[in-house]
């Protein structure tokens, strides 16, 4: 069942306003059929001290990983999460989260590999909700399964892999480094290089990644910039070009695969979710050091 747009993101400027939605928009239509809220939090238990009513929680770390292979879960145990979730295939999706979303980017990523059609991400996420004292939960809804469909997850349009990305190097490739400026250059000027990336080995970047820190694209509260302050500090890169981002575990650089997919428009990026947790232990991978 669709549900309206937020008017408010066609206002801003987005380039798929379709897929950021507000605080007020939200408090609005909760409890509207055809419309599920998830929350996905770096910490899973903030949902336990309140919660926008009526939202489920997806745990990135224990609900979206298989348990023996380091990847995803397939398209049966995602059938099933959503099943346990109460989501319907043609469910609105609503997705907010701590730290700036970045969980929640990261979780809305996942549902699009999995091509779930219509899920959005709440502007802010939890701050926003919180800040504005709107209402919160304690209580944790139990939704009838929908038989959500099996669906292969797609891993080509969104995701990209190590061996490729080493293939590529040198070549027209944009890759964005979206952590902070020490880790890109490789050392922690407030601390040993263990601080910048614990139980990774070695510190540095991807040889030809630009530095752009996911921060950059928002306010203190959480909340997007203005969409001609985000295009400007990404002017230099190319929208139609193959573009890769990556961070340290891959949710900042969910958020910036979203920034740069949804709020800017850019046609071809993909997520790095293996980043430089997986990079900077890899045997002989080609590693830079300093701007």
């Amino acid at each position: 069942m669709a549900i309206d747009f937020d008017p408010s993101s066609t206002e801003a400027g987005f380039a798929h306003p379709h897929r950021i939605v507000s605080a007020a928009w939200l408090s609005a239509r909760l409890g509207t059929p055809g419309l599920k809220v998830v929350e996905s939090d770096e910490d899973s238990l903030l949902y336990n001290i309140g919660h926008i009513p009526g939202a489920v929680r997806i745990d990135w770390a224990a609900d979206l990983n298989d348990p023996v292979t380091r990847d995803f879960i397939d398209g049966e145990a995602f059938a099933a999460l959503m099943d346990a979730k109460g989501i319907a295939r043609d469910d609105t999706v609503v997705i907010y989260g701590d730290k700036s979303n970045w969980w929640a980017a990261y979780t809305l990523w996942v549902f699009e590999l999995f091509g779930h059609e219509d899920v959005r991400l709440l502007d802010g996420g939890r701050d926003a909700w919180m800040g504005e004292e709107r209402d919160t939960s304690f209580e944790v809804p139990d939704y009838t399964s929908t038989g959500y469909p099996v669906v292969e997850r797609d891993d080509t349009t969104h995701r990209v892999f190590a061996p490729e990305i080493r293939e590529a190097l040198g070549s027209e490739l944009q890759i964005i480094d979206v952590r902070e400026q020490d880790e890109y250059i490789g050392r922690d000027a407030l601390g040993p290089e263990s601080a910048i990336a614990p139980g990774v080995l070695r510190t540095g970047h991807i040889p030809g990644a630009v530095s752009i820190p996911w921060g950059e694209s928002v306010y203190a509260n959480a909340r997007f910039r203005k969409v001609d302050d985000i295009r400007q500090r990404y002017a230099d890169l190319d929208p139609e070009a193959d573009t890769l981002v990556y961070c340290l575990l891959g949710d900042r650089s969910a958020h910036t695969w979203f920034i740069l997919k949804y709020v800017l428009g850019f046609s071809r990026v993909r997520n790095y979710d293996g980043s430089w947790a997986e990079w900077g232990n890899a045997v002989r991978a080609p590693i830079a050091r300093g701007n």
